[in-house]
């Protein structure tokens, strides 16, 4: 520091302790990423750099400052929405209605049964057909999806990581049946099954024939489809299981080393298939830590991919997708979440994204309706044609602040990438279960600061509406879309040459045996209109169905507590709850149906268990029969549901059922939590549920609720 500055830094520093009555030493604040945060930052702190590069400019090494030269200068970054629900027919409308408004390109989100590789009549998806998602049965389905909407014309991006090889044979056979040759079709397929293991779960197969899968995937596209992205590699999952930003970033590009490590096994050379390669990240509230993410997350892909000895420029650039974060919305006051989506949205351009998706304000309550989707949009397109935001690249780079966060990410996460290679790579570290249970203890001290009021969010633990508004919501009748779906399988199985699929189907099989690229076998199984489940039970067959183990962390939502009134009110009352009946208090925590999302369960199990209930964690994709019969054998109080996709109306009706059936005088009670529309409050309690929990409720209170419920339901006997 020369001596001008040097004097006017500790003018700063006494004028600093003046006005805030504390040290300077003391004032830094620390962030989820443990990194401290100083009040001021100067020209000091861009020295001596491990990873950033100050001096970089837009487009060159390591592309620090974006991926291109020109950026936004020369062509604004592509709109999209991530949208489908219902039927087909109901999802190409919704899109056709977006693309004449302004949106650029297609994200297509499909139903759980279709992500699990389950038709629509099969019994285990009852609940969930069509519901947060475009439900895809058959090439059929993919056809009407896109039914004039030209595919040589249109990127479309598939957010697909199990029944991968269907999905994307029959969107090469419905552009082939187009008119559009599979060379000329552009857009990507997430592909990105680690990460399902990792947070998602919507997996079907175990982890290695699933990286084979991959591979096989890299493999076709690098020759067949020069246009089309054969991966993204996803964090967004990630952040919104709870990882914070350096878990996101360091997992992500661990996971995106495995793939590469994966494609080269296949024979083909690192610049075959790197320029193809892209990411997805999520986009929080973090306003700089966001942009600084995405900036790291360049420079350290580019360091990586020279070191796997790419040599094209293109294989050294990080390409990415953004989304604004979902698990910030909140139902409390959601008009809120359109200022969130906002800032969001800004924090991901100033990063450089090449995509983005902007959530619609409804989206903690339930799907969005056609007017939010627009304003979720018109966000964008204010962000465009308004802001001036396009004029200029990187506008941030030089920020001492941001420069510095962008080397203390880098230096973090490649800290944790260099432990997960030490490890023997992320397919390992995946099958330990380290990283699942790193972003369970991440999660969990988010909303433990949350809600002890450390973090505030505003309308939720701080400056609350008092009238909280009604919100409108997008409805699906779950029973008419798998009425109508099955009625589409039933016609397309009599009228398709039985022997023709079947003969498919087993050659699909054999492939599944041996080295063949499985692609190319699926999709001469789809062209003959085998369905998506048949070719997913044809690979079963050698692979088997993967089902995880449930870990979780312990003692983590306690310790921000320790000395807190209301937490120890409820340690008290369970503690007496012990005293008068010999045990304590026993809840099932579930999930129900074939939502893999687990966080809101995780969090609820181990924050639970923390205040002293007994707590059991149901494994992921139970029918409703199956949760009463682990209830009823385990002797539970009560069962805690929790549900985010939208099948709350059909599958706690049926665990009731099965509740009844198996023990007419059962006394166990039911409460639900997660994304649950007001206007369904009053059917859920005519179904007897006993309380229901929305997003942004607090544990705390809703653990006392629940041990009241268990005392007065006893006390009753």
């Amino acid at each position: 520091m020369n001596n001008k500055l040097n004097n006017g830094f500790n003018t700063w520093q006494k004028s600093f302790e003046k006005e805030t009555k504390k040290n300077f030493s003391d004032s830094k604040s620390e962030t989820d990423e443990g990194i401290d945060i100083k009040p001021v930052y100067t020209k000091d702190d861009l020295e001596n750099f491990s990873f950033v590069e100050s001096n970089s400019l837009p487009g060159q090494w390591p592309y620090t400052r974006g991926p291109k030269a020109s950026m936004y200068t020369n062509r604004p970054w592509t709109i999209r929405q991530y949208a489908g629900f219902s039927t087909a027919e109901e999802s190409n409308e919704f899109y056709k209605k977006n693309l004449e408004s302004g949106q650029k390109g297609l994200s297509v989100a499909f139903d759980l049964p279709t992500h699990r590789g389950y038709d629509s009549d099969d019994d285990l998806v009852m609940g969930d057909v069509g519901k947060a998602g475009v439900a895809i049965d058959t090439v059929e389905d993919m056809k009407i999806l896109f039914n004039n909407i030209p595919l040589d014309q249109m990127s479309v991006s598939m957010t697909m990581n199990g029944a991968v090889l269907p999905v994307l044979a029959s969107f090469i056979v419905a552009g082939e049946e187009q008119g559009v040759d599979r060379s000329l079709l552009s857009g990507t397929i997430q592909n990105d099954i680690l990460k399902e293991f990792m947070v998602r779960n919507t997996y079907i197969y175990p982890p290695e024939p699933s990286m084979k899968i991959v591979a096989d995937i890299i493999e076709f596209t690098s020759k067949e489809m020069p246009k089309f992205n054969s991966i993204s590699i996803s964090g967004y999952h990630m952040q919104e299981a709870g990882a914070d930003n350096v878990l996101e970033l360091a997992y992500t590009l661990a996971d995106g080393m495995e793939y590469v490590r994966a494609a080269i096994s296949k024979g083909l050379d690192v610049d075959d298939f790197a320029p193809r390669l892209s990411f997805f990240f999520a986009i929080g509230t973090d306003f700089f830590m966001e942009i600084a993410k995405l900036r790291a997350a360049r420079t350290l892909w580019a360091k990586i991919m020279k070191d796997f000895g790419a040599k094209n420029e293109r294989s050294l650039i990080l390409r990415t997708h953004c989304q604004t974060s979902g698990v910030s919305l909140t139902e409390k006051d959601p008009y809120n979440n359109i200022i969130r989506t906002s800032y969001e949205a800004l924090s991901a351009i100033l990063g450089g994204t090449q995509s983005l998706h902007t959530n619609s304000f409804d989206e903690a309550i339930a799907l969005p309706t056609d007017e939010s989707a627009r304003i979720a949009r018109n966000t964008q397109l204010i962000l465009q044609n308004e802001t001036g935001v396009t004029k200029t690249v990187d506008p941030l780079a030089g920020s001492y602040f941001v420069e510095n966060l962008t080397e203390e990410l880098s230096k973090k996460a490649w800290d944790i990438i260099t432990e997960i290679e030490e490890l023997g790579g992320m397919t390992k570290a995946v099958k330990a279960g380290i990283p699942k249970l790193k972003i369970e203890e991440s999660a969990t001290k988010k909303q433990a600061k949350v809600d002890s009021g450390s973090r505030v969010v505003v309308g939720v633990n701080k400056y609350k509406n008092p009238k909280e508004p009604l919100v409108d919501v997008r409805v699906i009748d779950n029973n008419r879309v798998r009425d109508d779906q099955i009625k589409k399988i039933q016609a397309i199985k009599e009228s398709r040459d039985t022997k023709a699929v079947d003969k498919a189907l087993t050659n699909l099989t054999n492939a599944a045996k041996d080295e063949t690229n499985l692609l190319i076998p699926c999709i001469e199984a789809i062209k003959l209109r085998a369905t998506v489940g048949e070719v997913s039970k044809a690979l079963e067959q050698v692979y088997g169905r993967h089902f995880a183990k449930s870990l979780s962390v312990s003692g983590v939502y306690g310790k921000h507590f320790e000395g807190d009134k209301e937490f120890m009110k409820v340690e008290s009352k369970i503690k007496e709850f012990e005293n008068v009946n010999g045990r304590r208090p026993r809840v099932l925590v579930v999930k129900m149906g074939q939502d893999g999302h687990d966080r809101g369960a995780k969090i609820v199990a181990t924050s639970f268990a923390d205040m002293g209930f007994d707590v059991d964690m149901g494994p992921l994709f139970q029918s409703p029969k199956d949760v009463a019969k682990d209830a009823i054998e385990n002797d539970v109080h009560a069962i805690g549901v929790s549900t985010l996709a939208a099948g709350h109306k059909t599958l706690v009706p049926e665990l009731m059922k099965g509740l009844k059936e198996i023990d007419p005088k059962s006394k166990i009670i039911v409460f639900v939590g997660g994304i649950i529309p007001e206007q369904d409050y009053e059917f859920l309690y005519e179904n007897n549920v006993s309380a229901i929990f929305g997003p942004g409720s607090n544990i705390i209170e809703s653990a006392e609720k629940v041990i009241d419920l268990i005392s007065d339901n006893l006390s009753k006997e």
